[in-house]
């Protein structure tokens, strides 16, 4: 038995920030960005009191309705964010309650960018179980509530953005396969300094910025590269997929330069590559399940689609799925 996506939802928002606007906040400009990122635009939550729950329920609410299938059939619901509204309760019970999932237990993971990759797996298993026929994995992150927009290093990189996915039990097509590492002493590369229970919120954490993300950028790049193109190569090793044989390649859209790196060591033409990043920058968790929606129409029952991340911890992760349905 298998855990098949039998539906895709999404929501970014309206809100667009662009490189031009970007360069008036920051010492930057759109030659640089592009170049080194290839980043165009990224979409920013606006308006007070909304956070990753807003996002997420809409696109429950937008998947829920292209199924057909009912808010009170949903049994589980994972829900991957480095955002969450609150430190409790959970973002995944906010966004069950905003559409009206009563019959349902839900819980957070918080994997940062390998997020939609370890929610996917941990759906898996619930379903394989036998105990579960109707999980929803959400994945919504608001990026721009721990991005400083004083630091031109890490601001153009970041957007906002949900997506969620409903899976249900299958015998021939789904989830196949996933791979999931984490080196642990790669925190300290790429952190959001305060804010947990270490330090908490004073003063000078405020006044440092020390709730904003930080990262090590030449060196969180360097492990990118390597690990996000080694386990993608892997997850095809271990399944005994050739290039010829993957239909699509995911990868995590962090940086059009690491995505490079994946694609040549899997030796996929770039035709078989989605990438959105240029639109919607890098969504932490969100980014392969917001590829999954906007591409949802290309993909096909049958379709080989090969997946891999690579973010903090350090953590990264290669996954192969069996796509389960033709377009809509």
């Amino acid at each position: 038995m298998y855990a098949a996506i039998t539906g895709v939802g999404g929501y970014v928002p309206d809100y667009v920030l662009t490189n031009d606007e970007l360069s008036r906040m920051v010492d930057t400009n759109d030659e640089w960005i592009m170049s080194h990122v290839g980043i165009k635009e990224r979409r920013i939550l606006k308006g007070e009191g909304v956070g990753s729950s807003e996002m997420g329920a809409l696109a429950v609410k937008q998947l829920l309705e292209k199924t057909g299938v009912g808010a009170d059939e949903i049994e589980l619901v994972i829900c991957a964010t480095t955002t969450p509204d609150h430190v409790f309760p959970n973002c995944g019970s906010m966004i069950c309650d905003k559409v009206g999932i009563k019959n349902a237990f839900a819980f957070d993971l918080s994997i940062a960018c390998c997020g939609f990759l370890t929610a996917m797996e941990t759906a898996s298993s619930f379903i394989q179980s036998g105990r579960y026929k109707k999980v929803i994995v959400v994945c919504a992150e608001k990026m721009s509530s721990i991005t400083d927009y004083t630091d031109r290093s890490t601001c153009p990189l970041f957007g906002d953005g949900s997506a969620a996915v409903l899976l249900e039990p299958n015998n021939e097509y789904g989830w196949m396969d996933a791979e999931i590492h984490t080196d642990g002493s790669g925190g300290q590369f790429l952190k959001l300094p305060a804010g947990g229970s270490a330090y908490p919120a004073t003063e000078e954490t405020v006044r440092d910025h020390m709730h904003y993300l930080w990262q090590k950028g030449p060196t969180v790049y360097k492990f990118a590269v390597t690990h996000m193109a080694d386990v993608s190569a892997s997850i095809m090793e271990r399944n005994h997929l050739r290039s010829e044989d993957v239909n699509w390649f995911i990868p995590h859209q962090a940086n059009l330069r690491i995505i490079d790196a994946a694609v040549n060591r899997i030796n996929v033409p770039y035709d078989k590559v989605l990438i959105n990043i240029q639109r919607y920058g890098n969504t932490s968790g969100a980014t392969i399940a917001l590829c999954l929606w906007d591409f949802e129409k290309r993909l096909k029952k049958g379709d080989n689609i090969v997946m891999a991340a690579f973010g903090a911890g350090f953590s990264w992760a290669g996954a192969y799925m069996k796509w389960a349905y033709d377009p809509r």
